[in-house]
């Protein structure tokens, strides 16, 4: 697992999958997954924003491996780009199995989250200081995901 946090910009969740998560094939439920992914998304953003943030659209959740019980789920969640209020939170889910360290990149995701005030009116975000190679590669991916969405939306 070789991601790094970058200080308000980045966070890391581990959680231990358990046995109320699983669905009827007895692996976690994606659902559950989707639920983590949003609180770990709302985290990121809200700890960058300084506000309240809430989720306008999420983009690509392809599951690559099951998840089992048992398993440590690890969620890396980055600022890929800033708007004037929204911004795109990155999310990469790698599981690991405890006893054997094998671990698998479950899914790599993309949230758009909005700041809003108490009267969840847009309110402005301080923009993002790109740096590192990494932080522009991921600016410029979340700048043409941004096009895509805007083409989808005026459909």
């Amino acid at each position: 697992m070789e991601e790094k946090i970058e200080n308000d910009t980045s966070i890391q969740m581990i959680v231990l999958m358990t046995p109320d998560m699983v669905n009827f094939s007895g692996k976690v439920h994606g659902g559950a997954i989707l639920k983590l992914l949003d609180q770990v998304a709302y985290v990121c953003a809200s700890r960058y924003a300084g506000n309240y943030v809430v989720t306008l659209s999420v983009d690509q959740v392809f599951f690559r491996h099951p998840i089992h019980v048992g398993e440590l789920v690890s969620f890396f969640a980055n600022i890929n780009y800033t708007g004037k209020s929204s911004m795109e939170v990155g999310i990469k889910v790698i599981s690991e199995d405890t006893k054997t360290r094998a671990t698998n990149h479950v899914l790599s995701s993309y949230f758009t989250m909005v700041a809003v005030d108490e009267h969840s009116k847009s309110v402005s975000i301080p923009e993002l200081s790109v740096t590192t190679e990494k932080q522009i590669e991921r600016r410029e991916a979340a700048l043409k995901r941004k096009l895509l969405r805007e083409q989808i939306w005026k459909k």
